[in-house]
């Protein structure tokens, strides 16, 4: 994370270049973002956002970069998207590295907030309405640079993704060989934003005022923005509003169908929400390895990578429906991890002491410090419920088997092998996670 000395002089260089006014006060560090820094600061009276990349070497390999993506944000708002005045964008003489400078706009992007709204059915179908709105945009609109995907090839790359992660969560691969055997004839292309869904909304009251994020906007199937939206981990605390958190599959879709003209078709749909779990369970493990490299030293690169579990269990909800009855039906065996120590502490103690220790200084912090500590506790929790994960050393060759389909939900015994796995990891990794308790009373039968 850049030092606040060199924000505040970078800023206040990017200010008078840009006619924004004096900076006024300290940039305060806005939480959240799994990818990007957000910084607000204010100056000549208005408030601002700036949006950057953690560092340089963060960008390398990526589609385009963030003055094609402010460019594109401009496009979509000209064409009545609801999205945020890009003001700037930064300049290697600014000493910020990589991004730009948005106006600042009302409204909260917190969950929590959004999902406590007084009419959640109209803010529902305002976001839908939105979102076809982006989807009309084509590639006469927009800046070039922004890709158009090919299925195939994009299947092919999370693939390579998984092995250069060590290709062995059977979960995943199963995934992975569902994709390849139920990839969908290519539509007529369309903007997507890529990453629409709740955490990159701006709503105000019940209404939505901007639309954030929007660095890997692509062109392809637009039943893909729908799919990624309505997955179980966007819908937070509300996992019983399967879209966004906030209603019904069918009141998003009637919304969406009304205002961009056209069907949705379940099929493809089910297909991207496949594609999209997979795709974020890879982006989850990719974090840690950004934070070994050095790209990005943030505290919560290693947390995010955890939240791998979380997708595979989603992901396992969503094939389960293609084994045969008996397989559904067969019963999930958890291990007995119980355990009691008698000696001195051990790892898991030791980290769930440290846990508690941090809890004394929440009140002592504000901001993104915070968060930080939030995300420091969620950490050593993990720690300490590790103890309890069984390890699997055959794990690489069950995903192999899979991949090339000598084995699949099909196969006797492998689903209740694979639940039983799920359900342990995620326990270690997220026990607060919505679908898990949904899971646990699907597959072990708990109220």
């Amino acid at each position: 994370m850049i030092d606040t000395g060199t924000l505040h002089e970078g800023l206040a260089r990017l200010c008078a270049r840009a006619g924004l006014g004096l900076l006024a006060g300290e940039p305060q560090r806005l939480t959240g973002g799994a990818v990007m820094e957000s910084w607000r600061f204010a100056a000549g009276g208005c408030d601002y956002v700036l949006r950057r990349a953690p560092s340089l070497a963060f960008m390398e390999g990526r589609p385009y970069g963030h003055s094609t993506e402010a460019a594109l944000i401009e496009a979509a708002r000209a064409k009545g998207v609801t999205a945020p005045q890009v003001v700037a964008v930064l300049e290697e003489a600014d000493g910020l590295g990589s991004g730009f400078v948005m106006r600042a706009l009302p409204g909260t992007a917190d969950p929590k907030v959004i999902l406590a709204c007084d009419d959640p059915d109209g803010l529902l179908r305002g976001i839908a309405r939105d979102l076809a709105r982006i989807h009309r945009l084509r590639q006469a609109d927009v800046p070039e640079g922004v890709p158009v995907m090919d299925y195939r090839a994009a299947i092919a790359d999370l693939k390579q993704q998984f092995m250069d992660a060590g290709g062995d969560r059977p979960i995943i691969a199963l995934g992975l060989k569902w994709l390849e055997d139920n990839c969908p004839p290519e539509v007529e292309p369309v903007l997507n934003h890529g990453d629409y869904r709740m955490g990159n909304l701006l709503v105000e009251g019940s209404h939505l005022t901007g639309v954030l994020d929007w660095e890997i906007a692509h062109f392809g199937d637009h039943h893909e923005d729908l799919a990624f939206g309505c997955m179980a981990v966007w819908r937070f605390a509300r996992y019983d509003r399967p879209a966004l958190g906030l209603g019904s599959f069918a009141d998003y879709i009637a919304a969406y169908e009304a205002e961009a003209g056209v069907t949705i078709d379940p099929a493809r749909f089910r297909f991207w929400t496949i594609y999209r779990t997979v795709w974020w369970a890879l982006g989850c493990l990719k974090m840690a390895a950004q934070w070994r490299s050095g790209a990005d030293r943030m505290l919560e690169r290693v947390v995010i990578s955890r939240r791998t579990s979380e997708q595979e269990l989603d992901l396992l909800l969503l094939l389960e429906e293609d084994a045969s009855e008996e397989e559904r039906g067969r019963p999930v065996v958890l291990p007995d991890m119980s355990c009691t120590y008698l000696g001195e502490a051990n790892q898991a103690e030791m980290a769930t002491a440290i846990a508690e220790w941090l809890d004394t200084l929440k009140d002592k912090l504000t901001g993104h410090d915070r968060f930080q500590l939030a995300v420091a506790r969620n950490a050593l929790g993990m720690i300490a419920r590790e103890d309890d994960l069984l390890h699997y050393p055959g794990d690489y060759l069950l995903s192999e088997a899979l991949l090339v389909g000598e084995k699949s939900v099909k196969s006797s015994g492998l689903l209740a092998d694979l639940r039983s796995s799920a359900l342990q990891k995620l326990s270690a990794d997220v026990p607060k996670y919505p679908a898990l308790k949904a899971a646990r009373k699907k597959w072990l039968g708990e109220e």
